[in-house]
C-alpha cells in the first residue's frame, strides 16, 4: 500500500520531503509532480525499482527514461555537453523540456536507450520536484506518469492513488499539474524537434 503524502506546493513540509526520499533510498517508486505533468521516479542505480517503472507504464528502453536534474551542474555529470549546447539549455532551464543527449559514465548502461547510449535529462520547475532531488542528492530516474490504457497522463492524485496504490511505494499529492506533457529535444545532432509539448520551441529556433 502506497504512502499518500500532500505536500504543500509552495512551501514544501521538509519532514514530509525527506519522508518520500527515504522511500526512494530504499527502493521505493514514487509518483511525483513536475512543472508538465505528474512523474514516475526512483533512483537511478536501482535496477528492481526502475523495472517496475518499465512494468507499470508497460513499455522498454527504446522509449527514453529521463534523469530529473535538480540543476545544470548535474546534466554537466550526466551528458555530454559542449560550450554551445549548454548557453542553449542555460536559457530554457528550469522548464518543461526534456532533452536527448549523449550519456556519460555516471549513468548507469541499463538505463540508455540500447543502441544510442542516449538518456533524456530535464531540470523541473516545480518547487516539490526540486526540494525533492535537493534532499536526494542525485537525479530521479523519471518518466511520465501515464498508463498504457490511457491516452493522457493522469493529473488528479487521487485517481493515481486508486489506480496505483498497490504498484508504487509513495504518492505524492501536489496539487493539480495539467496533462501537457514536456518538450523532448534530441541535441545528439544538432537541435531535432521529436515532441513538441509544453516547453517553447522558439528558444531553439524550431
Amino acid at each position: 500500500m502506497a504512502q499518500f503524502l500532500a505536500i504543500h506546493p509552495e512551501n514544501p513540509q521538509e519532514r514530509l520531503i525527506k519522508q518520500a526520499v527515504e522511500i526512494v533510498k530504499n527502493g521505493g517508486v514514487i509518483v511525483y509532480p513536475t512543472d508538465s505533468c505528474y512523474a514516475l521516479g526512483c533512483m537511478m542505480g536501482n535496477k528492481a525499482a526502475m523495472e517496475r517503472i518499465l512494468s507499470i507504464r508497460q513499455i522498454d528502453l527504446k522509449h527514453h527514461l529521463t534523469l530529473m536534474c535538480a540543476d545544470l551542474r548535474d546534466l554537466g555529470t550526466y551528458a555530454k555537453v559542449d560550450n554551445s549546447q549548454f548557453r542553449q539549455l542555460k536559457a530554457a532551464t528550469p522548464g518543461s523540456y526534456t532533452f536527448i543527449l549523449q550519456a556519460t559514465k555516471e549513468v548507469p548502461n541499463r538505463t540508455l536507450h540500447p543502441k544510442r547510449k542516449t538518456i533524456g535529462l530535464r531540470v523541473p520547475d516545480n518547487i516539490i520536484a526540486r526540494a525533492l532531488l535537493a534532499e536526494l542528492g542525485e537525479p530521479l530516474l523519471s518518466c511520465t506518469m501515464m498508463l498504457p490504457e490511457d491516452e493522457e497522463p493522469l493529473t488528479d492524485p487521487y485517481e493515481i492513488r486508486d489506480r496505483l496504490e498497490h504498484a508504487v511505494d509513495v504518492i505524492i499529492d501536489g496539487g493539480w499539474c495539467g496533462t501537457e506533457p514536456t518538450t523532448v529535444i534530441d541535441m545528439t545532432d544538432g537541435i531535432e524537434l521529436v515532441r513538441q509539448g509544453k516547453g517553447d520551441i522558439a528558444l531553439f529556433g524550431l
